[in-house]
C-alpha cells in the first residue's frame, strides 16, 4: 500500500470570501478547495464594515471542509494570505473593540484629502511605500483620533484582519512584513513601525504587533484544531498579503512580468528586488519576502462595476447565467461603445488618482446609445483604469508581459478587451493559480521543501502549460489605442472639475 500523499493547505482570505486549496507536495497539482463567504454591511454611507466573529467563523468552516475533502491525505501544514488595509482594534483581553473595517470604508475621506492637500501625502508615501489614500489603515487611525476617540482609548491592540487570523489559529498576537509594508505605518527601508507615521496616527509602539518574516512558521493551537479537525501544533506560516502572494501564484515574479488580478476590484503588480520609489508618485511598493517586493497599483473598481451595471441596466438577469447573459448583452455593442467612455469610480477610486471623492461618470451619450453599449462602456472603462497603472510601471522598468488571474477572465469578452486595451501580451492563468497558489507556494519555501520561491511554484502546481497570450485583432488594438490614449487627459480633466459633481464627504453623525 502507498503512502498517503502529502498537501499544504493555502488559506486566502479576502473581501468577500474565504477560501482554502490543498495542494499535493509530490507534484499533482490542487487536490481539494472549499469556499465560505463572509459579508460586508454599511451601517453608514461610505462605511465598509465585517464582524470578526462572522470572518474567523468562515475560515474555521472552510478549513474543515477542505479537510473533509481529503480523504487520508496528510496535511503537513497550513500557509496564510489575507486581503491588505484592514484595521480593527482589540482590548487588553484581545477581543475585538471595533468591526474589520475593510479596504473599501470611506469614511477617513477627508482625512485623506487633507493630508494630500498639505503635501504630507508624498512624504508618507517615499517612507512607508503606502499612499495616502483612505483604505490605509494609517488615515483610519487618523479618523478614529479626531471622531471617536472613546473607542480609540479603550483600544489596547490595534491590528489588521492578517494579523487576528494568526491570533485565530496561533494564540500569537504578530503581525508579518508584507501585511504591515501596507499599513502606511512601516518603514519600507528600516522594516520597522515609523515614529512619524505612528505620531500622525495617534498610536504607540506598543500598540502594534511584532513585526515577523513572512517565512515564519508558528503552531496551530489546541482551541484552533478542535475547530478545524486539523492537528494541534501543525505548522502555520504566517505567510504574506494577498496582492504580492498573488504574483508569486500566477508566476509574475520575474523581471518585466507583471501580474494583473481582476475580481471585485483589481490590482497590477510587478516584483522588484526590494523597496522602490516610483517617479510617477502613483504606485505602492509591499513587501513578499524580505528581498523581494511588489511595485504597482490597485483599483477599487473592477468587477463591481459590471455588477452595478447589471442591477441598473438589466436587474431581470437573475440567477446562475446572469452574469454570462450580461456580457453576451455587452457584446453586442462595438469595440469603443461608438464613443461612449465610462470613468468606473463607483467606490473611492484608488490608482493612479489617489482620489476619495469624484464619482463615477459617463461621457460622449448620444440618442445612438443603447443599453448595451451602457454595458459594454462599463467594462471597457475597467480595463482603460487597469491600463493606466500598466503605463505608469513603464517608470519603474519595461512590461513586456502581462500575467492574470480572477474569476472575471473566464468571459472571452473580459479576456480580449483587456489585452486589447493594454497592447502587451496576456496570459490567463487557466490553473489553479493567484492568492491560494501563492501562499501555498510561500509556505513551502519556509518549511523547506524547496530552495526558492520559483522552485516551491513549480513543484506545487504540478504539470501545467502555460496558455498562449490573449489573440486581438488589429482593428481591436487601434480602437483601444484611441481609446487609451485619451483616457488620461479625461481623467484630469474630470477629476479637477470634480468638485461640482462629488458627493458630500461622509462624516460621522
Amino acid at each position: 500500500m502507498s503512502a498517503p500523499d502529502e498537501v499544504l493547505l493555502g488559506l486566502d482570505v479576502g473581501t468577500t470570501a474565504v477560501k482554502v486549496a490543498a495542494f499535493s507536495t509530490s507534484g499533482r497539482g490542487q487536490v481539494a478547495e472549499a469556499s465560505r463567504e463572509h459579508p460586508s454591511t454599511h451601517p453608514r454611507p461610505g462605511w465598509h464594515v465585517q464582524d470578526p466573529a462572522t470572518v474567523l467563523a468562515a475560515v474555521d468552516a472552510t478549513l474543515a471542509a477542505c479537510l473533509a475533502d481529503l480523504g487520508d491525505a496528510r496535511v503537513v501544514g497550513v500557509s496564510v494570505g489575507c486581503a491588505q488595509h484592514a484595521l480593527l482594534g482589540l482590548d487588553d483581553r484581545r477581543a475585538p473593540v471595533t468591526p474589520v473595517i475593510t479596504w473599501a470604508d470611506a469614511r477617513s475621506s477627508a482625512e485623506a484629502r487633507e493630508l494630500r492637500a498639505d503635501g504630507r501625502a508624498a512624504e508618507l508615501l517615499r517612507r512607508t511605500g503606502t499612499p495616502v489614500h483612505p483604505m490605509s489603515p494609517l488615515v483610519k487611525l487618523v479618523w478614529f483620533a479626531r471622531h471617536e476617540q472613546e473607542t480609540a482609548a479603550a483600544v489596547r491592540w490595534w491590528v489588521g484582519l492578517k494579523d487576528l487570523l494568526l491570533l485565530h489559529l496561533t494564540g500569537e498576537l504578530v503581525t508579518e512584513l508584507s501585511s504591515a509594508s501596507a499599513t502606511g505605518l512601516l518603514g519600507s527601508v528600516a522594516r520597522d513601525w515609523d515614529d512619524d507615521a505612528l505620531a500622525l496616527a495617534g498610536v504607540r509602539r506598543d500598540q502594534l504587533p511584532p513585526v515577523l518574516p513572512t517565512t515564519t512558521v508558528l503552531e496551530l493551537a489546541p482551541d484552533a484544531a478542535r475547530r478545524t479537525g486539523l492537528p494541534a501544533g501543525l505548522p502555520v506560516v504566517v505567510g504574506a498579503a494577498d496582492g504580492p502572494l498573488g504574483n508569486l501564484g500566477t508566476g509574475a515574479i520575474a523581471p518585466g512580468v507583471a501580474g494583473l488580478s481582476l475580481g471585485t476590484s483589481g490590482a497590477v503588480r510587478m516584483a522588484v528586488d526590494g523597496p522602490r520609489t516610483d517617479p510617477s508618485g502613483s504606485l505602492f511598493c509591499y513587501a513578499l519576502t524580505d528581498d523581494l517586493w511588489v511595485v504597482g497599483g490597485a483599483v477599487s473598481n473592477g468587477g463591481i462595476a459590471m455588477r452595478w451595471a447589471r442591477d441598473t441596466f438589466a436587474a431581470e438577469l437573475t440567477g446562475e447565467d446572469a452574469d454570462t447573459e450580461l456580457l453576451a448583452l455587452a457584446a453586442e455593442a462595438p469595440p469603443g461603445s461608438d464613443g461612449l467612455v465610462m470613468l468606473p469610480y463607483l467606490l473611492s477610486e484608488r490608482a493612479p488618482v489617489w482620489d476619495p471623492d469624484p464619482a463615477g461618470a459617463y461621457f460622449g451619450v448620444r440618442l445612438r446609445h443603447t443599453r448595451p453599449h451602457f454595458l459594454r462602456a462599463a467594462l471597457e472603462g475597467v480595463c482603460l483604469q487597469v491600463s493606466t497603472i500598466a503605463d505608469a510601471l513603464e517608470h519603474v522598468a519595461p512590461v513586456r508581459e502581462v500575467r492574470a488571474t480572477g474569476g472575471t477572465f473566464r468571459s472571452p469578452l473580459w479576456r480580449t478587451v483587456m489585452a486589447a486595451v493594454l497592447a502587451r501580451p496576456l496570459v490567463v492563468e487557466t490553473g489553479a493559480g493567484g492568492t491560494a497558489l501563492g501562499a501555498t507556494a510561500l509556505g513551502w519555501y519556509a518549511l523547506g521543501g524547496a530552495p526558492d520561491l520559483p522552485a516551491a511554484l513549480a513543484a506545487l502546481r504540478g504539470p501545467v502549460e502555460d496558455p498562449a497570450p490573449v489573440a486581438v485583432t488589429p482593428e481591436d488594438l487601434a480602437t483601444y489605442a484611441a481609446l487609451r490614449a485619451g483616457f488620461p487627459d479625461l481623467v484630469r480633466s474630470y477629476t479637477a472639475v470634480a468638485d461640482a459633481f462629488a458627493v458630500p464627504p461622509v462624516r460621522p453623525s
